[in-house]
């Protein structure tokens, strides 16, 4: 009776042993990446001024939510505020407004091209990606479907380092340019936690390397990017 209570034990504390084990090899795991990430990609974000001297395709101005009443998030605003900067700016002839316009009522790129053609910029400059459903399709989608060579990306910082790091991967010379033009959220500390994890299956995709859920038809960013407009 006592040698079985003590294989009890004993069992007990082996499995507690590798469940800890494990936890330490994640975790380990999920710094690594990110480290290697980030430090990889810090040196691919530029300044507004120097992005003129890029001499890139188009910015990529990736989507950040839009609000009940269809307006931009304080996010997506900014993200697009730096790219019609840019644009004015001569960084880039096109810009890409690349978001998820999945569903009738949730329609990121026309918000994001309704807002820029506001701020000026004419809207044959602007090409709308509507299946630009995660950073790793938006910058697919740029090489595949508009035909991008060379990039310039606009969003905050926390999320800049990880698709610099796609474009990398994914074969496009790319800068970012960062879009913190305010406080955000309380929230976003547990935005920059689910950005560590985001790393990490970035990672694991671009070893993959799987095609997006949608693609579709080419279209070359020399014509007018009216031909992206559903309404």
């Amino acid at each position: 009776m006592k040698n079985n209570k003590k294989d009890k034990k004993n069992m007990l504390i082996r499995c507690l042993f590798w469940l800890i084990f494990a936890a330490v090899i994640m975790t380990l795991t999920v710094v690594g990446i990110n480290l290697y990430i980030v430090i990889k990609e810090k040196s691919r974000m530029i300044s507004l001024e120097e992005a003129s001297d890029f001499e890139a395709d188009c910015i990529v101005v990736l989507g950040a939510g839009i609000r009940d009443d269809g307006s931009p998030t304080w996010m997506l605003e900014d993200r697009i505020k730096i790219g019609d900067k840019l644009y004015q700016n001569h960084a880039a002839d096109k810009i890409i407004m690349s978001g998820d316009h999945g569903r009738e009522n949730h329609d990121e790129v026309n918000t994001m091209k309704k807002y820029a053609i506001n701020e000026g910029i004419p809207s044959e400059d602007i090409f709308m990606d509507h299946a630009g459903f995660e950073t790793y399709d938006s910058l697919y989608r740029a090489r595949d479907i508009f035909g991008a060579k060379k990039v310039i990306i606009v969003t905050q910082e926390y999320h800049l380092y990880r698709a610099l790091y796609i474009a990398d991967r994914l074969g496009l010379e790319a800068r970012g340019v960062t879009a913190d033009l305010r406080f955000y959220s309380k929230k976003m500390v547990y935005w920059k936690f689910r950005e560590y994890l985001a790393r990490v299956k970035s990672f694991i995709k671009c070893i993959v390397q799987p095609e997006p859920k949608y693609l579709g038809d080419t279209i070359d960013l020399s014509v007018s990017g009216d031909v992206t407009n559903d309404k």
